[in-house]
């Protein structure tokens, strides 16, 4: 019930719509209840062979009777729609917004495909159990008692079938729809497996066909799709056993009414009991066996978007390991960084620090390359800075204050990062450097660009900055991506500048000139370069080299070269024993 109350908290503006749709469905019951009453008593005016205008009336009665049936039914279907659509769009909002909020850490515990699933298939069957709750689970339950009510009421004794029949299809309802719930709660995890085969096949495409996989892809996506389909046939199979079943204890119902009722007719000659009574049972036997088949589809509606609950409240519940301070600092002095007995881990859980042992100073304006082979943690020690991760140990300070304390948007205003991975979003060219600062001007732009040498392939294209730039960046080249992010990165002006090995697609040229024009625009911003090539860090005022999680080496080029260490070595390897250009 905890996950449930998470979930009606995004009712939200629509609880008034809700309400009106338990009020429309009461007035349904009720007329559709009343209907048969006044059906039963025509049949036996007519029997008695009663005026014809009083007939009419009693027949105008029934009309005016079901067309309010039939606009609380709309209304009622209006009013659930609403309701239901607009539940679905606030929650769904309100796990964007958590998502916002999480850290990479949070992130790291919900897979891309995960999330996108909970966020579409799991809130699309929490909302159609919604407005089948505010409907149906409304309308089964108090049609049953209606009905079973003036059944007793019009019938009498005759009502006892309803004793046999009721428990019967109650235990044959209830024993199907737990056979079936495993299955369908096996589905939706299944779905986030589907789901990520099609996001890999679709972000690899090129790779896909670059090494012909694409029967191998067809085969991955056949089998997650086979394993839905053969949980759901397992399931429907079974829920496909309430039809007969139905049909059984509705034929049963019928035959004992018709039987028993023309005998009561006939031994007592209608003083007990009459036509039109048992023209009422019959209808009133239809009602409450319709409305516990109904209750059944909601118990197994119910059952099944439980899961779907389940999944995204732990979305609603997962609190984000970095939060704001109490009084945050709203302003960072400079650009200086400083590490200090800093560890860190991935989780709790982690056999070992993926960082150890760093202190670390930084001025603010200067130039710091970190090279390290393959996993030893240079994006980890970098992604302290602007807390996209928490130390596990020790501090790290911008500015002379600990990142902690900052108010986080200003903190990642002041820091601008180059991830390894370059993502440009579907848009102009424009529009995606506007990222970095949404109130650039365009000379503002073409100055970025030209610093991060971005500005003269830019100007090849026939629409220039107007250029649209497809989902994921993917008519533009690596090295072009690359260079429009360290432009967008640029247009934060920020106190420091981050390049995750964000130039290892553009030549050597290019890196050197992008670098120049660090030096010379931008003296005052510190700036962290991790890279592969010792070229791209050796004029750098410090260069730290990392392994296993540590800095083993820090210094300047020639420092470093006389170490006679990992630096001298690596710059042998790549140079040759030549001079570095």
């Amino acid at each position: 019930m905890d996950n449930v109350k998470k979930i009606l908290k995004s009712l939200g503006e629509y609880k008034k719509p809700t309400i009106l749709t338990l009020v429309f469905i009461i007035g349904e019951v009720f007329l559709e209840v009343l209907i048969p009453f006044i059906t039963s008593y025509m049949v036996n005016d007519i029997k008695k062979g009663v005026d014809l205008s009083h007939l009419i009336i009693i027949g105008l009665l029934m009309i005016g009777a079901a067309m309010l049936s039939l606009a609380c039914g709309a209304e009622a279907g209006f009013f659930s729609a609403k309701a239901s659509a607009g539940l679905a769009k606030n929650l769904r909002g309100e796990m964007y917004r958590r998502v916002q909020a999480f850290s990479f850490s949070n992130i790291d515990r919900f897979s891309t495909a995960s999330l996108v699933t909970r966020m579409t298939t799991d809130i699309t069957n929490v909302q159609n159990s919604f407005m089948m709750s505010i409907r149906i689970a409304v309308r089964a339950p108090m049609m049953f008692i209606f009905a079973i009510t003036m059944a007793f009421i019009m019938g009498g004794t005759l009502a006892m079938t309803f004793v046999i029949v009721i428990p019967v299809l109650i235990f044959g309802l209830v024993t199907i729809a737990r056979k079936a719930m495993p299955a369908f709660r096996a589905v939706f995890r299944k779905y986030d497996r589907l789901n990520e085969s099609v996001e890999e096949n679709v972000r690899g495409m090129r790779v896909v066909k670059g090494f012909a996989r694409e029967d191998y892809e067809k085969e991955k996506f056949g089998k997650a799709s086979e394993d839905i389909r053969m949980d759901f046939t397992k399931a429907e199979r079974i829920v496909a056993l309430n039809a007969p079943l139905m049909q059984l204890c509705i034929y049963f119902n019928m035959v004992f009414i018709l039987y028993v009722g023309s005998k009561l007719i006939i031994s007592n000659k209608g003083t007990t009991i009459d036509v039109g009574q048992i023209s009422a049972m019959m209808t009133y036997g239809m009602q409450i066996l319709m409305s516990l088949m109904m209750i059944s589809m909601i118990y197994v509606m119910l059952t099944m978007s439980y899961e779907s609950v389940k999944r995204i409240a732990e979305v609603l519940d997962e609190i984000p390991s970095i939060s704001e301070p109490e009084s945050p600092v709203m302003e960072v002095k400079d650009g200086s960084i400083e590490f200090t007995d800093v560890a860190f881990k991935y989780s709790e859980n982690a056999a070992r620090d993926a960082l150890f042992d760093i202190d670390l100073k930084i001025e603010s304006g200067m130039t710091v390359g970190i090279l390290g082979g393959t996993g030893s943690s240079k994006s980890t020690l970098v992604q302290l800075i602007p807390r996209l991760y928490d130390v596990t140990e020790g501090s790290v300070k911008v500015g002379g204050v600990d990142v902690r304390d900052y108010d986080i948007k200003t903190l990642r205003d002041s820091v601008s990062v180059v991830l390894q991975k370059n993502v440009i979003f579907s848009g102009t060219i424009k529009e995606n450097l506007r990222w970095g600062n949404k109130e650039a001007t365009d000379e503002q732009i073409i100055e970025a660009c030209r610093l991060a040498q971005a500005h003269d392939f830019i100007m090849s294209f026939p629409d220039g900055y107007d250029t649209r730039i497809e989902q994921g960046g993917t008519n533009v080249s690596g090295g072009q991506k690359q260079r429009l992010c360290i432009a967008r990165a640029l247009l934060k002006s920020p106190k420091i500048l981050i390049l995750d090995d964000s130039t290892s697609a553009v030549d050597t040229k290019t890196d050197a000139m992008i670098r120049a024009g660090f030096r010379k625009f931008i003296p005052e911003t510190t700036k962290i370069i991790i890279a592969q090539r010792v070229a791209s860090v050796s004029d750098a005022d410090l260069i730290i080299i990392m392994d296993g999680g540590k800095i083993v080496e820090s210094g300047t080029h020639d420092e470093l070269m006389a170490k006679n260490g990992i630096y001298r070595e690596t710059y042998e390897q790549q140079t040759k024993g030549g001079d570095l250009e």
